[in-house]
């Protein structure tokens, strides 16, 4: 019997549906997960939803987005390494035929190969969706120095906050434009950019996905400092060059994530070294779709936006 889901289908940008699609068969090294929850990424989506996604392996419409994904493996393949009843996090898959998966997390069932999901603890509930940006948190600085200075408090700048706390540095000092967003700082203070007189900043990181702002963070190191880019960029990096000469300043990009930083952040996540409370603001059934896109895109109140795919497989 065929196997079928409910998805996510982005069919040109700006137009999204929920659709019934047909599933590529399991194979005996793949599982078979049913999706209990999925986040909707400001970063990534969004450019997928204007249309100004970058050239990208796999781009075009129509596609299934979304690499957040938790749910609970129903069918194991012999091969799988994996187990029926397991709670797990999915980074997305390629298994929906002629739709293309970029990324393909944001369906109702999905199959992938056992090897690409990882156990985590089923009372993170929602929450264990957002492993993928923990994860992208720690990999910018995992074998790095700290931050001293986040520019942007979203998601992904107050978990580089939380995980820098929690890795015993100093609280870093994170920028905020947006005044509704400077509540809910867990121990590190967050103020507008024009309130810190600092400029001896020895560690930037950008979390904002702005790329105007590089002029600006030069101005605010300290000779020999460092930018990271840890946010994703549609438009091109420039910057003046001598001040970033006169500073011998330093622009690291931060990549993707690895196995290894997911496996981190879950195991602090699993004992509470790291907190996930307070970052899901807005929560929608995945029949609620286009609203919910809507609102994670559109209210600048929405940290994240959880889609309930509970009954909808």
């Amino acid at each position: 019997m065929t196997l079928t889901t409910a998805a996510i289908v982005l069919t040109t940008p700006g137009a999204i549906d929920l659709r019934a699609l047909a599933l590529d068969a399991p194979q005996a090294e793949d599982v078979v997960v049913e999706v209990a929850f999925t986040g909707v990424s400001t970063g990534t989506e969004r450019l997928l939803w204007t249309g100004r996604m970058p050239s990208f392996p796999g781009m075009g419409y129509p596609l299934v987005p979304g690499y957040e994904a938790v749910g609970e493996i129903v069918e194991a393949g012999a091969a799988s390494g994996r187990k029926v009843g397991e709670t797990v996090y999915v980074p997305g898959a390629r298994c929906y035929g002629e739709i293309r998966g970029l990324f393909g997390a944001a369906a109702g069932r999905i199959v992938t190969a056992g090897a690409r999901v990882t156990p985590v603890e089923k009372s993170l509930g929602d929450t264990g969706a957002l492993l993928a940006l923990a994860a992208t948190a720690r990999h910018a600085f995992a074998a790095h120095p700290q931050p001293e200075l986040i520019v942007g408090h979203g998601v992904l700048g107050r978990l580089i906050a939380r995980l820098a706390i929690a890795a015993g540095a100093e609280p870093p000092t994170v920028w905020e434009t947006n005044a509704g967003r400077r509540a809910g700082a867990a121990g590190y203070p967050v103020v507008a950019p024009d309130d810190d007189p600092r400029r001896d900043y020895r560690v930037i990181c950008d979390a904002s996905g702005d790329a105007s702002l590089i002029d600006t963070l030069v101005q605010r190191l300290a000779p020999g400092g460092e930018i990271v880019l840890a946010g994703f960029y549609e438009a091109p990096i420039s910057f003046a060059f001598p001040p970033a000469f006169m500073r011998e300043a330093r622009l690291r990009i931060a990549a993707e994530w690895k196995p290894a930083d997911l496996e981190a952040v879950n195991a602090l996540a699993a004992d509470g070294t790291l907190s996930l409370d307070g970052l899901v603001t807005h929560r929608r059934s995945a029949g609620e779709a286009p609203q919910a896109y809507a609102t994670a895109f559109e209210d600048p109140s929405c940290l994240k936006m959880i889609l309930d795919w509970r009954g909808r497989q």
